[in-house]
């Protein structure tokens, strides 16, 4: 089992130093402290394993040191700031787990920018060796890309001419859309193994600053102080990410407000969010004193590793069923305390969480369907899921010997703006894309109980069922989804899930890992003469060359 749950004292690859409100995140990968044996994680090149740290990292910057304001990321060894995604790992891994990887890679990608964007925190690459491939993807990732002039430092996406593959976490898109490098210049660059150095470096855009070995520490430190100035973060005590509770078993997962539950002779999970003890505090400060046992955030971390923990360890499970379970009034006291403080930074960074969790539950290549049943708690921002998922079936009255009153949903301001998708717009907009009115429409119930009836009305739910039909169809369709084949299924979904604009992060996601994924079952990279098997033997692999 891959488990996605860290902290800073059991890290391996990375080191976490503080001066003021500058931090630097050390990369040093332990070449021997790899997640599946047969390789060697060298020059400081990646797996799964680092990027879970860097992530863990990532987080704990945002949560427990307000006082930082920038974040300067750079390797401790002098001259290979990371070689990128360790290619022994690429070919003995699954096709699943290239997939996995590069999501996840991705994503974690994304949260340094998120935090960038939201956070008022700055990153740096001081990329003070070379940075080829996912290195150079990484530093991508950053604000700023500051590179050693030493005559040998580099940065470079050799994927093409050396292995057969994409850059598979962003890169290419990166280059011509943050770095706007031209169009020409990113064609020869894509195409050489050595990148480029120097001042051609800075010319077409690759990095900001290239700077001699003598007086690189201090243009680093200069660069960082200076943005440091530009944020806003408070300082103060921070919030402390303690490690999870859960119970982890062959049939699901428990967490105290999460519970996972695995059918695997049908191929389905579900994943069902609870409302135990969330009763809001007095402010703020209060919030912030309760630390990550604030309802909100314990919650966003425990869904966070459930659907982690799916995605990577579970894969034959393609159907995922979403419930709630608990009080609809405690779900919309905690919506409104989250609007209310959304100045604060800790409450902040909560919704920014749950925005990007949220995004990873847009990225499952799993069916979803949600279930809105009496005891159901869908509300405000937790509603999401509704809008989230493939399809949303919704019970109509009660089921027959159950006194629980029949289920509603609520909206909030929460479902209109501060949760986009990757495309940048709400759910609801995707939603009805075509149909802006039905937005409007929508908007006007705010706060309103909305039952089975009033919901399908509004378009919010797929349909809405009596009891009777409801225990024939639903599992039906559920039974259905998981006989068809998940390749489809999966390619379906996506293209379906992401209407309207197009942004840099949909086209990281849609159209760069959706190519890196089909490259990586190719012959020319995959087979037993192709350029990742055979990367480094002194073979040059055996290429079909027809287009396809």
């Amino acid at each position: 089992m891959i488990d996605f749950q860290t902290q800073p004292s059991e890290y391996k690859h990375w080191k976490l130093k503080f001066d003021g409100d500058i931090a630097t995140l050390v990369m040093d990968v332990s070449p021997e402290a790899t997640l599946k044996p047969g390789y060697e994680l060298k020059m400081n090149s990646y797996d799964l394993g680092v990027d879970i740290e860097l992530y863990d990292a990532i987080q704990r910057l945002r949560f427990e040191h307000p006082e930082v304001k920038t974040v300067v990321v750079t390797s401790a060894n002098e001259k290979i700031f990371c070689a990128g995604a360790n290619i022994r790992m690429l070919g003995l891994s699954t096709h699943a787990h290239k997939v996995n990887f590069c999501k996840f890679t991705n994503e974690t990608r994304n949260s340094i920018e998120d935090a960038s964007e939201n956070s008022g925190m700055k990153f740096i690459a001081a990329v003070n060796g070379t940075a080829a491939g996912g290195g150079y993807e990484l530093a991508l990732a950053t604000d700023e890309i500051l590179l050693i002039d030493d005559g040998n430092s580099a940065v470079s996406l050799p994927e093409v001419p050396l292995l057969a593959v994409l850059p598979g976490t962003g890169g290419l898109t990166r280059v011509v859309d943050k770095r706007k490098v031209r169009r020409d210049h990113a064609d020869i660059f894509c195409s050489i193994e050595e990148g480029a150095r120097g001042q051609r470096a800075v010319d077409w855009r690759l990095v900001d600053q290239s700077i001699p070995r003598s007086k690189f520490a201090e243009a680093v430190l200069t660069r960082a102080t200076e943005l440091a100035a530009l944020s806003d973060r408070p300082g103060g005590a921070g919030c402390q990410l303690s490690p999870l509770q859960r119970e982890i078993s062959d049939n699901g997962v428990e967490y105290s407000t999460v519970s996972v539950s695995i059918d695997h002779d049908k191929r389905t999970a579900s994943i069902t969010l609870k409302t135990n003890a969330a009763e809001m505090p007095a402010d703020a400060a209060a919030a912030l004193a309760q630390g990550d046992q604030f309802w909100p955030l314990r919650l966003t971390r425990e869904l966070d590793d459930a659907l982690l923990h799916l995605r990577t360890n579970e894969t034959l499970e393609g159907v995922i069923s979403l419930k709630t379970q608990g009080d609809l009034s405690a779900v919309m006291a905690a919506d409104a305390f989250l609007q209310a403080n959304a100045d604060n930074w800790f409450i902040r960074e909560v919704i920014a969480y749950w925005k990007r969790t949220m995004k990873r539950v847009d990225m499952s290549s799993r069916s979803l369907f949600t279930l809105v049943e009496p005891g159901s708690c869908f509300g405000g921002f937790i509603a999401e899921l509704l809008f989230a998922s493939d399809r949303t079936y919704m019970l109509d009255g009660q089921f027959e010997d159950d006194d629980r009153p029949a289920a509603s949903i609520e909206l909030s301001a929460m479902n209109f703006g501060p949760l986009p998708m990757s495309n940048g717009i709400s759910r609801l907009e995707t939603r009805f894309l075509g149909e802006p009115e039905s937005v409007t429409r929508a908007e006007a119930q705010i706060g309103k109980a909305l039952d089975a009836s009033a919901a399908k009305s509004l378009g919010l739910v797929t349909d809405s069922l009596d009891d009777i039909d409801w225990e024939d169809e639903v599992p039906a369709v559920i039974d259905l989804r998981a006989s068809f084949s998940p390749d489809a299924l999966t390619g379906m979904e996506a293209n379906l899930r992401f209407a309207g604009p197009e942004t840099m992060e949909t086209k990281i996601f849609g159209r760069l890992t959706a190519w890196q994924n089909w490259i990586f079952q190719r012959p020319n990279a995959v087979s037993e003469e192709g350029a990742l098997k055979l990367y480094g033997t002194g073979t040059r692999p055996n290429f079909d060359f027809n287009r396809v």
